[in-house]
Parts: structure tokens; sequence; C-alpha cells
């Protein structure tokens, strides 16, 4: 089995290859490696993967149509899993066109380059940022999914109708996963777990938006790799009646109150932080609460790890690993 991971640099892909490289597929990972956040993080995921001889690694934008178009005539690929995208709520207020580049024509591409080859299945990345202000909790698959209040999400939201349409029209087989908050080693730097704890571990103040009342569905690493393998080889059916397209939450649920997740990063960091109080930031919503069940009934699995297990790996590996790599340069 070959099988294609897009943003095989970031935080998810580069964890979702490893898995797949060590269950004994072949591997081809492509990533633009742009400067979004440091190029050393993305480079430290690359060497993780690196020794494997089922893996190949190609620098290639998503956006670029004929670079893509001819990566898949020539791959042979059997399944995708795309990840690649831009990331953030926040950001798509600074620079709306990238998240159109990446997110939107990037989506395209690799959807008609799976439909042009007959991929078998395509599995990509869609959000909990879809659900926007959903005042219904825990957040479940068939909610009414059509007031994003950010870009991102409405991009997101567009992928979702993208695929479907896809499934559609040309019968292929396509899986989107709404994924809640991922959090673990290696993670992204602009998200919580690192800000965090980079600023307690400093003895700097951190900022708590929405003045603590927030609450999130924090899903460890390992347990969104485990949904994504889980699901890549869980190919919707064609039919007449039916697009061959789904939909699936993978979240912890349990919404976890923002003050237990700061307690779970000062009993791992061994101090304690120094918070600076705020307003909400545009975009943000005030709680995301994954329903499960359909995954669990599809996959026989559901994120299972606490915050107070993952938080505490997440920080021995920021306070060991990824500081003796970053001592090495």
């Amino acid at each position: 089995m070959k099988i294609l991971v897009t943003g095989v640099a970031g935080f998810i892909g580069m964890h979702v290859a490893k898995k797949l490289l060590d269950d004994g597929y072949e591997v081809v990972g492509i990533d633009n490696l742009n400067d979004y956040y440091s190029p050393r993080l993305k480079a430290y995921r690359l060497e993780k993967l690196a020794s494997y001889t089922k893996y190949t690694f190609l620098n290639l934008d998503i956006s670029d149509a004929n670079a893509v178009g001819s990566l898949f005539q020539r791959g042979c690929f059997q399944r995708v899993i795309h990840l690649a995208a831009q990331p953030g709520v926040r950001y798509s207020l600074e620079a709306p066109y990238t998240y159109a580049n990446s997110n939107l024509l990037g989506m395209l591409t690799i959807l008609e380059g799976c439909r042009n080859t007959h991929v078998e299945h395509l599995v990509y990345a869609s959000s909990s940022s879809v659900y926007g202000a959903n005042k219904k909790a825990p957040f479940s698959e068939t909610d009414n999914v059509d007031n994003p209040i950010s870009l991102y999400a409405a991009t997101k939201k567009s992928n979702e109708l993208m695929a479907h349409s896809y499934s559609h029209l040309f019968k292929l087989p396509t899986t989107g996963l709404r994924f809640f908050t991922v959090y673990g080693p290696a993670g992204r730097p602009d998200m919580a777990p690192w800000l965090f704890t980079k600023a307690i571990m400093n003895n700097e103040p951190i900022k708590v938006f929405n003045h603590g009342d927030m609450r999130r569905d924090f899903t460890y690493i390992d347990d969104i790799v485990e949904g994504v393998v889980r699901v890549q080889n869980l190919v919707p059916s064609v039919s007449d009646q039916l697009s061959p397209s789904a939909l699936f939450n993978i979240g912890n649920n349990v919404p976890i109150h923002l003050s237990q997740f700061i307690e779970a990063i000062e009993t791992a960091c061994g101090k304690s932080a120094i918070k600076q109080y705020d307003d909400i930031q545009p975009g943000d919503v005030p709680i995301t609460y994954a329903d499960t069940d359909r995954l669990e009934k599809a996959v026989g699995f559901k994120p299972h790890t606490s915050i107070e297990e993952g938080i505490d790996n997440f920080v021995q590996w920021y306070n060991g690993e990824w500081q003796e790599y970053l001592n090495k340069e």
C-alpha cells in the first residue's frame, strides 16, 4: 500500500506518517516548508522520518496545480491523507489570501489528483472550528455548521463541501476528520500548550483569554493518529443513491476548563504561571466538545488520554528532547 501524506512536516502529518511507516506502509510525504512558524521545528520533524527506507519526501506546494497533477500521475497512490493547510483562527484575520491558496486551491488540486488517478480513499483534515459558536454540546457531525465565525473555519467547511461534491460526481470515497485542539510532543508553537509552557519556564506572563471562561476538548496526538490510521482503512462504500463521503469528529469527548489546563502545565513544569486576563479573541469560541459516538461505532476507538498525562508528555519533550535538539545546532 502506497500512501501520500500532505503536510508531512506538520505536527499531525509527521506523526501520522511515522505511524504508517511503522506499520509497513510506503509513504510519500510532501510539504512546502513555509515559514508560518520556525522551519527548525519542521526540520526536526522531518529528521524523525528520514531513516525509513519506505519513505520519500518532496518539497512541493499543494496550490501548484501542475506540480500536484504530475505527482499524482507518477505516484500511483492507493490512498491519500491530506493534512496540509494553513492553520490558525487568529492568523486568518491577518493573511486571508494565504488561506485561500492553501486551504481552498490546495484542496482542489488534491481532489483533482485523486479523481484523475482513481485513488481508492481520500482522508482529509477538517476542524472543530466548523461548528462556530454552536450552543448545543457535545458537537455532533449532524449539527448545522452553516455559520462559521472565522475565515479559517469557512475554508474547512468549504473543504467538506468540495469533498462531498467530488464524492457525488466522481464516486471518489472521501472522509473528513474534524480535529479538536490537538496537542503533544512536536506540537505547533502558536498553540496554548507550547506558548504557556515556554512562558512559564521563562517566568513570563501568559495571556488568559475570555478571562479564563474557556473550555476546550484537548486531544492528544497519539489518539489523533490512531483515529486517522483506522479511518483510512474504512473506505466509504459507493452506491448509486449515496455519495461515498463521510465525516468524523476526533476529540477527547471531555471539555477541559482553562484553569485545569493551566494547572496541568504548572504541575508538569513545577512552576506557577503569571496570568494576564484578557477578552476573548475574534474568531474564538468559548467551548469545544466532541461527540465521538460515530467514530467509536465505525472504527472501535475513541480518544482517551487525560490532559494531565498528555501535558506531562509534552512538557517533558519540550524541556528535554527539544532543548537538546536546539543546543546541537
